[in-house]
């Protein structure tokens, strides 16, 4: 049974450090407190009916992508239990439970790192008018949900709260965090991409793209925020995929498809969903929980 949808935090006596799209994070000093609630947006835009249980879908698939990719990067995570967590915290255990990150305080690099393996969304728009996806030229003929011949690295702008992400070339990425840690975050980008791919498809699951976070402490590269969740990630069931069209998907794509469906614009105010689609999106979400991890909620 899902829990009661937990849509925003408040917590006296913890500094609100920022309240993003689906995250509220906490200054606890020289760390910080990552709470994952239960929003979920659409094209940047955050629905004002919460799916129950995704905060803690997307802590538990975090933590354990993290501890899997360890041996690849350094990351940012102290605990994922709130026995572990500073004092200070432990008035708020219940809510806290299962949705929370204690991590360390990093130094942000001001990118988002795709990493994509497959010709879909904005890459396969971007294909049908260039030919190329991020610049990055392609074969002609190539069709819709088509593998990529290798995975490619497509970083773009972190835009501000209320902005859009604009996909930048490599030499702008470097010109905003130096040569060095571009280079470095689109080596780890791929290796990361490509360990995870192999055993997503292994568990009958296609990564067919993702994005990650990166930032510094002590001048050391490592991966932050959340990792290969369905709200990072595009997920598919390996044995109902096809080219030439969307496969159906673990990850927000249904959301998306029906806010598309249903004739909302972005312009518009977002729309509650109808609880089909809550229960559905959960059910896609708890999924991909189920077949990456092994493990269901409640661990």
């Amino acid at each position: 049974m899902a829990e009661a949808p937990l849509r925003e935090t408040h917590f006296p006596g913890l500094k609100l450090h920022s309240r993003g799209k689906v995250r509220d994070v906490y200054d606890l000093g020289d760390s910080l407190l990552i709470v994952a609630t239960d929003r979920i947006s659409a094209f940047d835009v955050v629905m004002p009916t919460p799916i129950p249980d995704k905060g803690r879908i997307l802590t538990q698939l975090s933590d354990f992508w993290l501890r899997f990719l360890s041996d690849i990067v350094e990351n940012h995570l102290l605990g994922t239990k709130v026995e572990d967590f500073p004092a200070a915290c432990k008035p708020y255990a219940g809510q806290l439970q299962g949705r929370a990150m204690w991590v360390r305080k990093a130094e942000v690099l001001p990118v988002e790192c795709i990493v994509r393996g497959y010709l879909v969304g904005s890459g396969w728009k971007d294909y049908q008018q260039t030919g190329h996806v991020c610049g990055i030229p392609l074969p002609s003929g190539m069709k819709e949900a088509e593998k990529l011949p290798s995975p490619v690295f497509t970083p773009s702008t972190k835009a501000a709260k209320g902005a859009h992400d604009e996909n930048i070339a490599f030499e702008e990425m470097a010109g905003k965090v130096g040569e060095d840690a571009a280079s470095q975050v689109r080596d780890t980008s791929l290796k990361i991409y490509r360990k995870a791919a192999v055993y997503a498809q292994e568990r009958g699951i296609i990564l067919a793209d993702t994005k990650f976070e990166f930032g510094t402490i002590d001048g050391r590269v490592i991966l932050i925020d959340e990792v290969l969740t369905p709200d990072s990630s595009r997920f598919w069931p390996a044995d109902r995929y096809r080219v030439g069209c969307s496969p159906e998907s673990f990850d927000k794509q249904y959301l998306r498809d029906y806010l598309i469906q249903s004739g909302w614009k972005t312009s518009d105010p977002a729309p509650e969903l109808p609880s089909d689609v809550v229960v559905n999106t959960r059910s896609r979400y708890l999924e991909a929980l189920e077949r990456l991890s092994g493990q269901g909620l409640g661990i």
